[in-house]
């Protein structure tokens, strides 16, 4: 599909060497088309990378896609050119009048804090509150879809005795809705995180309804409102060396680090690792593109609440 990205993003040339077409504002402007736009609040450490997963899976629809990357004023982040947050990022306090068909919000390494220490807790309350009004459909990613949940719902998150850390299987419990059109009775979701949703507390709320788990790692999907709001507790969008990444990135400096689950080719790091999950990945963005933003997001862009 066209993705119509700024110039200059790291992203483009990243994903043309795999063959997905991008398209620059350059020459998107040249089209007279109402491009669906999405905006991405990304408060994962390492920006470019997470930018790349995410643009890799929002391109596989025929849709033309404007991608806006939104930034919290309460944080400065420590491990991206402050070039590239100033070039690519905006404030939100600077798109708050805005509305957007879609929003992704990312997951964030804070999940050891209780969400009020989280020094940008106002301000990510805000965003909650104004996505509501705002954006047609939001992803919660992570921490944002236990952050999410617990702001809307007031459903808590609990400490793990270990790191949910690997490749799991997950099945669908509504499989009739559009968001798993086209999906397996079971598909693979990666996951890395230190806490968890308890299925209890998402089935006692009437306004949730909980679209998949695990027997493994329990509460992997639930969706609010008619699918204009999604929680999903793992990483679909990581890319195949990501949990390797972490793993070695950690190892010897951490304690509690063990080998991802069902990751590594015969369970040895040696190995390279066994990619699982990524055509559901594409399929599941794709739904959430095609029935939950663009068939329910209306042409005039203002009208959206």
């Amino acid at each position: 599909m066209p993705l119509r990205l700024p110039d200059r993003l790291p992203a483009i040339e990243l994903l043309k060497k795999e063959n997905i077409f991008v398209m620059d504002d350059s020459r998107a402007h040249i089209q007279d088309i109402r491009p669906l736009k999405i905006v991405i609040l990304n408060l994962m450490p390492l920006k470019i990378t997470t930018e790349t997963d995410l643009i890799r899976l929002l391109s596989n629809t025929p849709l033309q896609i404007e991608i806006s990357f939104m930034k919290l004023k309460s944080h400065t982040p420590r491990n991206t050119p402050v070039e590239h947050m100033m070039m690519f990022y905006r404030d939100f306090e600077a798109m708050r009048n805005e509305r957007y068909d879609g929003m992704i919000i990312t997951g964030a390494p804070v999940e050891s804090y209780d969400y009020e220490d989280v020094t940008y807790w106002p301000e990510m309350k805000e965003i909650f509150a104004w996505a509501r009004t705002h954006v047609t459909s939001t992803l919660y990613i992570c921490w944002a879809a236990q952050a999410g949940l617990y702001f809307h719902y007031g459903i808590p998150k609990y400490p793990l005795a270990k790191k949910m850390f690997g490749i799991f299987p997950q099945r669908p419990l509504v499989p009739q809705l559009p968001i798993f059109r086209g999906f397996d009775d079971v598909f693979q979701m990666p996951h890395s995180r230190h806490s968890e949703l308890h299925r209890d507390d998402i089935l006692s709320c009437p306004q949730l309804t909980l679209i998949a788990d695990s027997a493994d790692c329990g509460v992997s999907m639930v969706m609010a409102r008619g699918g204009r709001e999604f929680y999903i507790t793992g990483h679909l969008e990581y890319a195949p060396n990501t949990l390797d990444t972490e793993y070695r990135r950690d190892k010897g400096i951490r304690d509690d680090v063990e080998l991802p689950l069902h990751y590594y080719r015969n369970d040895n790091p040696d190995n390279p690792p066994v990619v699982t999950w990524r055509a559901h990945a594409n399929l599941l963005y794709s739904n959430w593109i095609n029935y939950y933003v663009y068939q329910e997001t209306p042409f005039d862009i203002n009208l959206i609440r």
